[in-house]
Parts: structure tokens; C-alpha cells; sequence
């Protein structure tokens, strides 16, 4: 019965000492002194403010991408014990002895280790060499920018990293597919490339064109799988389904939870609240939340209320109003009504406050029981501290004169008389009685003499009108805009009749408590297109470069110098890699040409399967150097060399590929053959010379003169290589 207790139990597993040695040097390279410098280095001011955010629990927005690379940032803060209290004011700072500089760079330096060996198993995943997948890991390796990059606490390497775990998995699940389909192995390859597209994506956009690259190989192969007469319509059924779950449902699921945590950290008011919407913001932990706290939630006529524009460009702002009116004659000669003005202020401030007055009624108070304001009821909107009415006519507005001037009616005893009347439309509702809410509908106020809307040009007035926002009315002709749309943000019930006690009641806190609970979906739509349609700093930085100079190594960044020394990291590639990964797309597109127009007379240089891995090899190699460089040249925004960075990794994977190829392939004869490798093995030489060279900028550990400086340019140190070989 226990018979099998007389034999042990025995394991057997088999080591790939090449990954082995590869991983452990990659780790080496990347981990070696990683707490040095302990100052903050070039971007590292800019993701070093947002973990800071993070361990406090303060709301941010970045528009540069989603939230899970801060997350992992952050999270070797978290486990380095960083408490958030550090200044990122500036590069170069020195970090107080409370930051965890090794556990902040962890994570970035382990992404950029583990993507040795990977760039290993994806060229021998790809059917090539062990040779050529050593070569390719081995390039990565000593390549002077990827390990500058990853050794800091950025986000490239961990981008990086993703997108060759994405490609690595889909392969690996490719080539289960033709031996054991919907087996574990299958199931877990085919779930880990959506999961690893979904991390590329939510660590920076441009993740998205790795992630698109993916997709377009797997339907390329399902569309052949469709045409496999071999397996049933169910079969076929089955895979596409499987597919569709796992590299599109899957990675939505994922990229939403990372919102999810991340929200769920987040939940605190900080100094990025005031881009978001009233509703999001009073769901933050202090800030607008506890100015909010209280409010009545149905606007109701008598209340007074503050309107927010849901817009929020070129800033947030309130609908406001001041004793000072527009000029009678403008700058250009054009003539005013010299009324009230009104304009939005980015501020908050007690004239920002209105009442809604019903027409019919001269009360300024709410009545007990309030009478609710309902989608396309008749108001006058009245100033609180000027007891004003709100106005527009066919007079131009001072800098947008398509549009009609908006203003606070003054009596003059002219031939002007008041338009004071604003048909309310809840653009939000979901029926047509639904009541006016406070932060959760979204209105416009049309006028009923005019049909013009209430809307925020955005212009900011001249000096006359304190550079605040134009207010203008629009005509309904020109169709929707989120500008013409407001939400009340604070809210009370008017008590006071009388004007002095009222401007006393405006600042006045509010009694009645009701809550408002933003649901999750919400407020992710919220904040993805706030992310995407924020604004960044477009100005012209000093290291900012053009796709163009990428390509030829033309550029470079100084990341960090040494405040005493003349030690400093530099952003400098290997000119070597950068030049022949180059040269190596050149050729493949050129042989993939060749061969494609021979196929097409018949003649087929390649056997099937060589011919089908070469393609696969290109579409997944010189692709992803395609679709990770090419769309920058569409791209309004400031670019540093970095960015060339994810690119440049499937170009070097293609390097390998190209020349095991070429030698395989192209060299007739042994002699051809040996030649070949002779170069190989001294342009491989001159790369490794080339790395080293550059290591006291890679590294910064060393001092350099002005003269050692200039020396390791790359256009110096090309000419110093040909003169040395």
C-alpha cells in the first residue's frame, strides 16, 4: 500500500544556462550602484512628485498616460517605506535621508534586466538560432541608453518591458496553438499576452501601438485558422471566442482596474481637483467635499447657487459679475452698452453667487415647501451682491462680435430695454420633467427673447475687465460645446429677503447634509478624457529632439552633473547598435521586397516554414519598430530622445535575425561564410568597445574633463573607432 514510499521522488528539469548567465548579467548591469547618484536625475522631479502624491493619498492628474506605471513607482516607495515628504522642486536636488532612492528605482532596473533574456527567448521563440537570440539578448545588454534609462526611476524600461512580454507570450501561445490548443499551457500564454498589453497601455499610450501590433498578428492567424478546413464550425467558434476574451474583453477589464486602485488610492483633494467637475471633485475627501458638505440637492427657485462651466478651458472658472461695466466706446471705436459686466473668474469669490428668481414673483427666497426648478422652466438669474438680472441683447460682445454681449441690466431710461428671461435646458436628464440638481446636472440657459446660450468664449478681457473670461451668448446655430454648459457647484436656500442680510447669508455656511455618491464609472469616463484632452507643456526644452534625429543618434540628454565634480549621466546611445539596427531594417525591407516579387514569378527562394518565420520575424520586429517610431511624426507634443527607446528594442531584435539570415542564406560558399562571421564577430567587438566608452556617462561614477567630455559625443567617438580599426 505504500510501496511508493520505497522510491524517491525524483525531479528532473532542464536549465538554459544562456538564460541563466544572460539574466544574472542583466541584473548585474542594471542594479549595480543603483541608489547612485542619490539626487533627483532629469524626469525623475516629475514621477517622484505623483509618488509623493500617492503614498499621501492625494488626487492628481497626468495627462501623459494612465495610471498603473506611477503605481508601480510608487509601490517601491511603499516598500521602502517612503512617507511622501520630499520637495521635487528641482533636478539635481539631493534626497533627504527619509527616500528610499534604491527601492525607487527597483522596479525600473528589474524591468530593464528581465528584458535580456526575454529579447533572448523571443528571437528563439521566432524559430532562429541560439546563436542569434544570445546575440540579440546580448545587445540589449550593453546598450548604453537602455541601461541609463532603466537604472533611474522612469518609465521607458518598464514599457519596454511589457511590450517584449506581450510579444513573447502571443509567440509562445502561437506555437502551443499547433500542438496542444486550449491546454493549460495555451490558456495561460493566451491570458498573459492580454494582460501584458493592457500593463503597456496603462503605463504610457504609446503602449497602445504594441498592443495594436499584437492584435493585427492574431487576427492575421485567426483569419487563417477560419480558413482551416481541418477543425468544425464549433471549433473555429471556440477559437475566436477564446481570443476575443482574452486580447480584447481582458485587457478592457484590466486597464479599468487599474483606474479602479487607483481612484480607490486616491481619495483626497489635492491641487489637480480643480481640472475635474464639481461632482468629481465633491467626492474627493476635503476640498470642494467640505465646502459642499450640507447643500440642499434640488435647486429650487429662491436658491442661491454658484455656476461652474463644464468646460474648464483655458481654466476652470465661475459665472461672475462686478459694479464695473464695459466700456461705452472700445479700443477699435466700436460702441458698448455700457451695462453691468459679467465674465468668468477662475477664483472664488462671493460675487460669484446668483439667484434664481422666478419671473412671475418678486421673493429672493425659497419657500416652505421649495418650489424645484425643472427642465424648460422660465428663470431670471439675479447677481447676489448687485441684485442685477442677468441680460443679453443684440449688442456684440466686446472681443467675439459674432456673439451677442452678456451683462447685469443697468437702467439707463434708453430705448434698451431688459431680456432678462433664461429658458432652462438640463442637458443631462434622463426625463423631461427631471428637477434641476446641484453638481449632477449639466445645464445650459438658453435666451427666450434671442435663442442665444450662455457660453464661455474664453478670451480674456483686456485690462478694463480685470483680464477675466468673456462671457458671450451664442446663437443656437452653432450647435453644442461643452463651453455652453454649467452646473451649480455651491447651493443654499435664500432666507433673507432684505439685500444686506442676504450678502451676509452668501457667506454663510450651509446646514442641510445630503450626500453624492459619483459611481466608479463615472468618474473613470471623467478622468480618461480629462487625461486625454488636458493640455501638457508644448514649449521648446532644451534636450527636445525630432523623430529624424533619432534615427541617426543626433541628439542627446544631460541628465544629471555632479554639483562639485564634473561627473555627470548623459542619454547616449550606442552608435554602433543605433547604426547597423538601422542598416538591418534597410535590408529586410528590401529582402522581404525581393523575395515577395520572386513568390510572386513562382520562384521560392525560402522553404514554406523559413519563408512564413521570416515574415512573422518581420511583422513582429521591423512592425514593432514601425508602429512605436512612425506615429511620432504625427505627434504636437515636445519628444526626447527616450521616447525612441521601445522602438529601437525590436529593431535590435531584428539584428540578429537579419544577419543569421544573411549568412545562412546570401554566403554561397564556406569562405563567404567565415568572412561573414569574421565581420560579426569585429563589429560586435566595436560595440562592446563603444559601451564601454561610454560607460562614465552611462554610470556618471567617474570625473571627466571637458576634453573626455567632447571625446564621448557619438560623432567623436565614431571618428576615434575608424581611426583605431
Amino acid at each position: 500500500m505504500l510501496g511508493f514510499l520505497q522510491h524517491p521522488v525524483v525531479v528532473t528539469a532542464e536549465v538554459n544556462l544562456n538564460m541563466v548567465a544572460l539574466t544574472a548579467v542583466g541584473l548585474l548591469s542594471r542594479l549595480w550602484q543603483l541608489a547612485y547618484p542619490r539626487a533627483v536625475v532629469f524626469d525623475e522631479v516629475y514621477y517622484g512628485q505623483y509618488i509623493s502624491f500617492y503614498m499621501k493619498r492625494i488626487f492628481f492628474l497626468d495627462g501623459s498616460g494612465p495610471p498603473f506605471g506611477h503605481m508601480l513607482l510608487a509601490l517601491g516607495g511603499y516598500l521602502g517605506g517612503f512617507d511622501g515628504n520630499f520637495l521635487w522642486n528641482r533636478i539635481g536636488a539631493e534626497y533627504s535621508s527619509n527616500v528610499p532612492v534604491w527601492s525607487l528605482r527597483l522596479l525600473p532596473a528589474l524591468s530593464g534586466a528581465l528584458s535580456v533574456p526575454m529579447a533572448y527567448e523571443i528571437v528563439w521563440e521566432l524559430g532562429f538560432s541560439h546563436c542569434a537570440a544570445t546575440g540579440a539578448a546580448l545587445l540589449m545588454l550593453i546598450e548604453n541608453a537602455l541601461i541609463t534609462q532603466s537604472r533611474l526611476m522612469l518609465l521607458e524600461s518598464v514599457l519596454i518591458f511589457f511590450n517584449l512580454l506581450a510579444v513573447l507570450s502571443y509567440l509562445k501561445f502561437s506555437n502551443s496553438q499547433k500542438h496542444r490548443p486550449f491546454s493549460p499551457r495555451w490558456w495561460f500564454w493566451l491570458v498573459l499576452t492580454g494582460v501584458a498589453c493592457s500593463c503597456a497601455v496603462g503605463i504610457k499610450y504609446v503602449g497602445v501601438f504594441t498592443y495594436l501590433l499584437v492584435l493585427g498578428v492574431a487576427a492575421v492567424h485567426a483569419w487563417h485558422l477560419i480558413g482551416d478546413q481541418t477543425l468544425s464550425n464549433v471549433r473555429v467558434l471556440c477559437h475566436l471566442l477564446a481570443r476575443a476574451a482574452a486580447l480584447v474583453a481582458l485587457p478592457v477589464l484590466v486597464y479599468l482596474l487599474f483606474f479602479y486602485a487607483h481612484l480607490l488610492l486616491l481619495y483626497r483633494s489635492g491641487p489637480h481637483d480643480q481640472v475635474m467637475s464639481s461632482a468629481f471633485q465633491a467626492s474627493l475627501e476635503g476640498g470642494l467635499a467640505r465646502v459642499t458638505q450640507g447643500q440642499p440637492l434640488e435647486v429650487a427657485f429662491g436658491s442661491q447657487v454658484t455656476l461652474k462651466n463644464v468646460f474648464g478651458q483655458p481654466v476652470p472658472c465661475w459665472l461672475h459679475s462686478h459694479q464695473s461695466t464695459y466700456p461705452m466706446i472700445y479700443e477699435n471705436g466700436r460702441g458698448s452698452s455700457h451695462q453691468q459686466q459679467v465674465t468668468c473668474y477662475p477664483f472664488k469669490d462671493v460675487n460669484n453667487w446668483w439667484i434664481v428668481k422666478d419671473p412671475g414673483r418678486h421673493q429672493l427666497v425659497v419657500n416652505n415647501p421649495p418650489r424645484p426648478v425643472r427642465h424648460g422652466d422660465v428663470v431670471q438669474l439675479v447677481h447676489g451682491m448687485t441684485t442685477r438680472l442677468l441680460n443679453t441683447h443684440d449688442v456684440a460682445a466686446p472681443l467675439s462680435p459674432h456673439a451677442q454681449e452678456v451683462s447685469c441690466y443697468i437702467d439707463y431710461n434708453i430705448s434698451m430695454p431688459p431680456q432678462n428671461l433664461w429658458r432652462l435646458d438640463i442637458v443631462n436628464r434622463e426625463s423631461d420633467t427631471d428637477v434641476w440638481k446641484t453638481i449632477l446636472s449639466e445645464v445650459r440657459f438658453v435666451h427666450v427673447n434671442t435663442s442665444a446660450i450662455l457660453k464661455l468664449s474664453g478670451v480674456p478681457l483686456p485690462d478694463w475687465g480685470f483680464r477675466q473670461l468673456e462671457v458671450v451668448g451664442e446663437k443656437l446655430s452653432w450647435g453644442y460645446h461643452e463651453s455652453t454648459v454649467w452646473n451649480v457647484e455651491e447651493h443654499r436656500y435664500g432666507r433673507s429677503q432684505e439685500q444686506k442680510e442676504r450678502e451676509l447669508e452668501l457667506h454663510s455656511p450651509t446646514q442641510v447634509d445630503i450626500s453624492r455618491n459619483l459611481s466608479f464609472m463615472a468618474r473613470f469616463s471623467e478622468l480618461q478624457w480629462r487625461m486625454l484632452t488636458v493640455r501638457g507643456d508644448d514649449s521648446e526644452h532644451k534636450y527636445s529632439s525630432t523623430p529624424l534625429d533619432w534615427v541617426m543618434l543626433d541628439t542627446s540628454i544631460a541628465y544629471w552633473l555632479h554639483p562639485r565634480t564634473s561627473a555627470q549621466i548623459h542619454l547616449l546611445g550606442n552608435v554602433v547598435i543605433w547604426a547597423s539596427a538601422s542598416l538591418a531594417t534597410l535590408v529586410y525591407a528590401l529582402l522581404f521586397v525581393w523575395y515577395l516579387l520572386r513568390r510572386r514569378r513562382r520562384v521560392c527562394d525560402l522553404p514554406e516554414d523559413r519563408w512564413l518565420r521570416w515574415v512573422l520575424a518581420g511583422a513582429l520586429c521591423a512592425g514593432g519598430w514601425a508602429v512605436n517610431y512612425l506615429p511620432f511624426f504625427l505627434m504636437e507634443k515636445t519628444l526626447f530622445l527616450y521616447h525612441y527607446l521601445p522602438a529601437l528594442t525590436f529593431q535590435i531584435l531584428l539584428l540578429p535575425v537579419v544577419l543569421e539570415h544573411v549568412g545562412d542564406h546570401l554566403c554561397r560558399s564556406q569562405l563567404q561564410r567565415s568572412l561573414f562571421i569574421a565581420l560579426v564577430v569585429a563589429w560586435f567587438t566595436s560595440a562592446c568597445h563603444v559601451s564601454n566608452m561610454l560607460r562614465p556617462l552611462t554610470y556618471g561614477d567617474r570625473s571627466l574633463s571637458p576634453s573626455e567630455l567632447k571625446a564621448l559625443r557619438w560623432k567623436d567617438s565614431w571618428d576615434i573607432l575608424i581611426r583605431k580599426y
